[in-house]
């Protein structure tokens, strides 16, 4: 019998305003200022929620577009650009040019920093070139390049600070993630499951760049950093958990990658991020959980010692990433006001769990297509508690032999990608961009070589059968009862992130290019726009000189728009992306543009 949270309609917003001087002052300051956008995620809870309410459900169809800006840049453009004062930052794909624009001129460039980049990282770098966007923090703003230098640039001149190389794009170690500052460091991730990379998190230090801690995915206790204190599911994870679930040394290229959204929660002093796909995708290749890849990991973000964690897809036969946003929600449970994180996850489950011990509420399907487990075993004396219940029909692998396996709901980029959701305080609601696509799944042996593909799956990719024929739904979830409110299909799958407003407006963008706004409360399509090409970057607002501004960058590309963004035909390239999409060249073509609307005076 699954088991339901109990939360009230209301769910409170994570409130923050409280949290002790030790976070970092600048970015708990200008988060809290509704005018200004200093994180990829608005703010440390990742609810990609804004206060303004100058444009609301009964003005929203009268925005116009009141100015753009071109990057110059021509692959799949992730992530958003932030305002702090009258600067706005704009960053691109690869080669990851940053422009400082100025607001009160125009949008004249102020500075422009352009990273000279190894083009040879390209072919390096798993689904597209894309880069989900800067920091800000202490007056500098922080850019992890493809070829994992991060760098702080000044501010106000773009002059670099400090750098420090993350990774070896020689091994398969790229970048196209976010940072995200804490207190008096700045946290970054990794790519490279697809080259058997064994992955991690570091901190840096803001101010010099030099490293204070790296904790790992997989591998021994001192590498992943776990202590006697750390838990999963309430219980002792035991010495060396993860070195007992992996054959050998294969935890060496064992993936668990970094590559998606961090969040903070300043008054329990953790950070929460997920770990990708083990390597490689061939799950008779590595025997065992393979811990811990496709994870939730809560970590102190002083000493990046892991508190507890959560493994959402032990050994992992379809390539279900946990990388997705981590949302931190204070809601009502049982009377009481309980720290929760809502995590939707590749593999089609929506998760809310109890933030301060990991105690796990909710796991239930956000797309009723899922088909590859039943539910999530919510009995906590079962021995299977916490874990997927898997049918046998969709495994990849069977009795240790490779199967070619058909109709796998969903396909390998998951119900959701990294494509973040919001969360509204006002309506209660999460508003999630989503992924109604299955797969067939061919698994083969492959051998391990640095910096070479460690893939070992060929896939294909169509739209979820017997529904409404489309690949994608924009739907608002209910975490009190694990169910969807409501749901608006769209013909490919909505890879932009959302954005929810105090003025009853939720905002996305699809891939044929259209920025659109609905009814928070009930989905109704209130506005839509056609910008010049596919949105995959995320929705942000901001007010200058006591304006509001909604601003999103398009440039189709990432994995859904591969096939467009690099000019591939093979419908089997892509990881199978290819020939998934291939009608969307009827739609769309590329282009990398910044488009601002407002509501005329």
């Amino acid at each position: 019998m699954r088991r339901l949270l109990v939360l009230t309609a209301t769910a409170a917003a994570t409130a923050f305003f409280g949290a002790p001087a030790s976070a970092n002052d600048s970015v708990l300051k200008l988060t809290q200022d509704p005018n200004q956008w200093v994180l990829q995620t608005g703010d440390y809870a990742n609810t990609r929620h804004s206060k303004l309410k100058q444009i609301t459900t009964d003005n929203v169809n009268k925005l116009q577009v009141s100015w753009t800006f071109s990057t110059g840049v021509l692959r799949g453009h992730e992530g958003s650009p932030l305002v702090v004062g009258d600067i706005m930052y704009v960053h691109t794909p690869f080669p990851n040019i940053v422009y400082a624009l100025d607001l009160n001129n125009e949008g004249k460039i102020i500075w422009k920093y352009e990273p000279k980049q190894d083009p040879t990282v390209i072919p390096v770098m798993c689904c597209d070139t894309v880069n989900r966007g800067l920091a800000y923090a202490d007056g500098k703003v922080f850019l992890h390049q493809a070829d994992t230098k991060v760098v702080a640039l000044d501010a106000k001149t773009g002059k670099v600070a400090w750098s420090v190389v993350n990774g070896d794009p020689k091994k398969g170690e790229t970048n196209t993630a976010t940072v995200m500052p804490v207190k008096d460091k700045v946290l970054v991730g990794i790519s490279g499951g697809e080259f058997g990379v064994q992955c991690h998190v570091t901190a840096y230090d803001i101010n010099t760049g030099k490293q204070a801690w790296r904790a790992y995915s997989v591998g021994p206790d001192s590498q992943i950093l776990f202590d006697e204190k750390t838990t999963a599911l309430g219980k002792p994870v035991g010495k060396d958990s993860s070195l007992a679930t992996w054959q050998g040394d294969q935890w060496k290229t064992g993936g668990g990658c970094t590559w998606g959204w961090y969040s903070y929660d300043p008054q329990l002093n953790l950070i929460y991020y997920g770990s990708g796909n083990p390597s490689t995708w061939n799950p008779k290749q590595r025997p065992g959980d393979n811990k811990w890849s496709m994870t939730i990991f809560a970590r102190d973000a002083d000493t990046g010692v892991a508190k507890w964690v959560y493994q959402m897809t032990p050994h992992d036969q379809w390539d279900f990433d946990g990388i997705n946003e981590m949302i931190l929600a204070d809601q009502q449970i049982g009377g009481q006001t309980r720290p929760t994180l809502v995590h939707f996850d590749r593999n089609g489950f929506g998760y809310t769990l109890d933030r301060k011990t990991g105690e796990l509420l909710v796991a239930e399907k956000f797309d009723p297509a899922v088909n590859w487990a039943t539910k999530v075993d919510m009995d906590k004396n079962s021995p299977t508690y916490g874990r997927p219940l898997v049918v046998d029909k969709y495994s990849t692998e069977k009795n240790g032999e490779d199967v070619n396996t058909t109709g796998i709901c969903p396909a390998a980029l998951g119900t959701k990608d990294q494509q973040p959701a919001a969360f509204s305080p006002d309506t209660g609601l999460f508003y999630v961009p989503t992924n109604h696509v299955c797969m067939d799944y061919e698994p083969f042996r492959v051998s391990y070589t640095p910096g070479q593909p460690y893939v070992g799956a060929t896939l294909s990719m169509f739209p979820a059968p017997g529904s409404h024929g489309g690949m994608g739904n924009f739907i608002a979830w209910d975490a009190k009862q694990g169910k969807i409110v409501w749901s608006n299909p769209e013909q490919f799958s909505v890879w932009s992130g959302a954005l929810s407003t105090a003025g009853g407006v939720v905002f996305y963008g699809t891939l044929e290019g259209y920025l659109k706004a609905v009814d928070a409360k009930t989905g109704k399509e209130l506005y839509k726009f056609k910008t010049p090409s596919g949105i995959i970057g995320n929705v942000m607002t901001y007010t200058h000189k006591g304006k509001q501004y909604v601003a999103v960058l398009s440039g189709v590309g990432g994995w859904a728009g591969i096939g467009l963004a690099a000019g591939l035909t093979d419908p089997n390239a892509g990881l199978g992306a290819v020939g998934g999409y291939a009608a969307l060249s009827n739609y769309t073509a590329l282009g990398g543009q910044l488009t601002v609307f407002a509501i005329p005076q």
